[in-house]
């Protein structure tokens, strides 16, 4: 017969975002716990509810394998004195081995005679090893945590009420505070009873039969079939929010799907302020037609049977409509303020009380914007839309309806600025500057606001945070810089725009003094440690593209400050990895920088110095190549240092740079210091491995 384990943790009530994840790391946990101890098993089953976490083991083996294994212990001089007896040192190890000094032996190990005793391990039962997952239990980590016990205490994401510990019929015997293993789990709180388990493979069935789907794949299942069916039966279109149903799965053990409506009248509210009143307050699935016109109803999930359905409707209705009268009272009132007043109250709102106001933020975007828009030659017609969004952007973070729903800023500002006259450009741009919104989130789809000012409003940010001296550390991050600069890196990358990270931060810092709107901080003493910090971004991009981690650290640790430029070069060098001249021709480039980086004083190279034809050869590529860089794309750089390579490998053959000559040695490092400076700029080709 197979041997199986269940192991359930019975709980007080954990939030819906934890229950997958911390099911998850138990069964990662056991699955190690069982390995380290040499039990081997089939598979593991996971089972999660609100109140409980539980794993079954199939197929375990009864005990642990014997091992008999040699043991190295001190070396002969030291476990034998000068008479030949033996040393404490040669008991104590013996001992510790549970064997004597009569069966020590002794082998040699690179020259050196040691001690070995041959050592023979009983295989413990399992039912042994099972009692050690005590520990796996208690060492488990958890986002938020609770103490409780007492004198005892114990931290843990919520008090555990119970604890099954079955092996196949028997019980594994442990405790954690007071609670000691049993095969008593609980049912549903209001609908069930106890449940007594006999054996691991029954659990499914006694829950469900107190009215617990311990599964959670399949209770999410129940619940996309419950709302498809009342879907179907009104004609209705649910769109079924991926996140809000496992949120929905993690709240509940036994789901019954219903439906529930709420007055037309608060049909004329933007939808999306409706969506996140049903989905983000109240855990709704909202509704729609065939035509995808949102309809005055809603669908929810609730933690029991459809007895009394009626009344938890009418509850649901309730409360939802109280959150709607308030979501039509901020809407109307809203728009009795205009723009241009809205932007007046944010000369009072801080944007942090180190750096300015949120007034002065918008001021500087502007001038960030505006640079941007210089750089990658936004059209003149744009130039108006992108002025005037950048006045006004931030407008809507003092209307009553954000200050109710803080998730919906952008989105208010773009339906009150339409409402207000202003021009679709110009509110798109209100609504995308935030984005992303997440590491992988949507990106802005309009040039025009969208883009230059997500990235303007998000670099005005990394700058003066870092400036005030608020800089990310470890996992303190509590301006979300990191995900800001990000997104500045997504963007960038995106719309294919060449900016030079420290172009940008000095120009703009000058243009923001001329404009008058610079901060009282000190923002170039930072542009170093800003640079660094966004090229970190950039790392962490090529790393979700899965650029190969030496090409990653050759293009992050040139010379170029162009986020689309090291992006490229990554990509340029991963293409090029496997053809048949790689090796040689990073060899070659690798070659010049080694040795260029011994140049102590530069000089203008002069060609009278030249003793061989190799150099000049050299000297006129190098020459060319200077002429035009500026204006290569990385691809293109690379392909002219191929040609080169040829020129280069001739040039070390013929030449020995470090001559006795002082003026002719400065002088090839200095020409070779030139070439290397170009190498960089397409990556630290030393930080390559080759394929040999």
């Amino acid at each position: 017969m197979a041997n199986n384990f269940l192991l359930e943790i019975g709980l007080e009530d954990m939030p819906a975002h934890v229950v997958t994840p911390s099911v998850e790391q138990l069964k990662k946990r056991v699955a190690t716990y069982l390995k380290d101890q040499r039990i081997t098993f089939a598979n593991i089953e996971m089972f999660a509810t609100p109140r409980r976490l539980a794993v079954i083991v199939k197929d375990l083996a009864d005990k642990q394998p014997d091992i008999d294994e040699e043991v190295k212990g001190p070396a002969k001089k030291i476990a034998l004195d000068a008479d030949g007896n033996w040393t404490k040192a040669a008991i104590g190890f013996s001992k510790g081995q549970g064997a004597s000094v009569d069966d020590i032996v002794f082998k040699e190990l690179k020259g050196v005679d040691y001690v070995y005793v041959q050592k023979h391990i009983q295989g413990q039962p399992v039912q042994e090893v099972l009692a050690g997952l005590k520990d796996v239990i208690t060492a488990m980590t958890f986002p938020t945590l609770m103490k409780w016990g007492g004198a005892n205490s114990l931290n843990y994401i919520r008090p555990i009420k119970w604890l099954v510990a079955l092996y196949n019929e028997e019980v594994i015997p442990f405790s954690i505070l007071d609670i000691t293993t049993d095969k008593v789990s609980e049912g549903h709180r209001f609908l069930g009873h106890e449940a007594v388990i006999n054996t691991p493979l029954e659990y499914e069935e006694k829950l469900t039969e107190q009215f617990v789907i311990a599964s959670l794949s399949k209770r999410k299942q129940m619940i996309k079939d419950q709302i498809a069916a009342i879907a179907q039966n009104n004609n209705w279109q649910v769109h079924i929010d991926p996140e809000l149903l496992e949120e929905v799965t993690n709240l509940v053990e036994w789901p019954t799907a219903f439906a529930g409506g709420f007055d037309p009248k608060y049909l004329v509210i933007p939808d999306e302020v409706l969506i996140t009143s049903m989905r983000d307050h109240q855990r709704f699935f909202y509704v729609q037609d065939s035509e995808g016109k949102l309809l005055p109803n809603f669908i929810s999930v609730r933690n029991g049977n459809d007895h009394m359905i009626n009344n938890v409707i009418a509850g649901n209705e309730k409360v939802l409509t109280a959150r709607l009268e308030d979501a039509m009272f901020f809407f109307e009132e809203d728009q009795k303020v205009n723009v241009a007043d809205y932007v007046e109250r944010l000369k009072k709102v801080s944007f942090h009380d180190k750096i300015s106001t949120m007034y002065e933020k918008m001021q500087r975007v502007g001038v960030i914007a505006n640079h941007i828009a210089n750089a990658i030659s936004l059209p003149d017609a744009a130039r108006a839309d992108l002025t005037r969004a950048s006045e006004i952007y931030k407008f809507d973070l003092v209307s009553g309806m954000v200050g109710e729903f803080a998730e919906l800023q952008g989105v208010m500002g773009e339906k009150y600025a339409l409402l207000q006259g202003e021009n679709s450009a110009v509110a798109t741009a209100i609504r995308e500057h935030y984005m992303p919104i997440s590491a992988n989130g949507e990106l802005p789809t309009s040039t025009i606001g969208g883009a230059i000012l997500a990235v303007a409003d998000k670099l005005d940010s990394v700058m003066t945070f870092f400036a005030a001296g608020m800089i990310p550390s470890g996992s303190n991050d509590p301006y979300a810089l990191r995900r800001q600069a990000s997104g500045i890196v997504r963007i960038i990358t995106d719309q294919d725009w060449s900016l030079n990270l420290n172009d940008v931060l000095v120009g703009v810092e000058k243009e923001e003094q001329a404009a008058g709107v610079a901060p009282a901080i000190d923002l170039a003493s930072q542009n170093e440690a800003v640079i660094d910090f966004i090229k970190d971004r950039v790392r962490q991009y090529l790393g979700d593209l899965k650029v190969r981690y030496d090409i990653t650290d050759a293009v992050i640790n040139g010379l170029e400050n162009n986020i689309l430029f090291i992006v490229k070069s990554a990509q340029v060098l991963t293409n090029h990895k496997d053809d048949a001249d790689f090796k040689n021709v990073v060899e070659s480039l690798t070659r010049v920088l080694r040795i260029a980086d011994k140049a102590e004083s530069l000089v203008t190279v002069d060609p009278a110095l030249f003793e061989n034809e190799s150099e000049t050869k050299l000297y006129e590529a190098v020459s060319e190549l200077t002429k035009t860089i500026a204006g290569l794309t990385a691809d293109q750089l690379y392909t002219k240092l191929v040609a080169i390579s040829p020129i280069i490998s001739e040039y070390f053959d013929a030449t020995m740079v470090m001559a006795k000559d002082e003026a002719i040695k400065n002088n090839r490092l200095s020409q070779l210091h030139e070439l290397a400076q170009m190498i960089y700029h397409l990556g630290d080709l030393n930080q390559l491995v080759v394929k040999s």
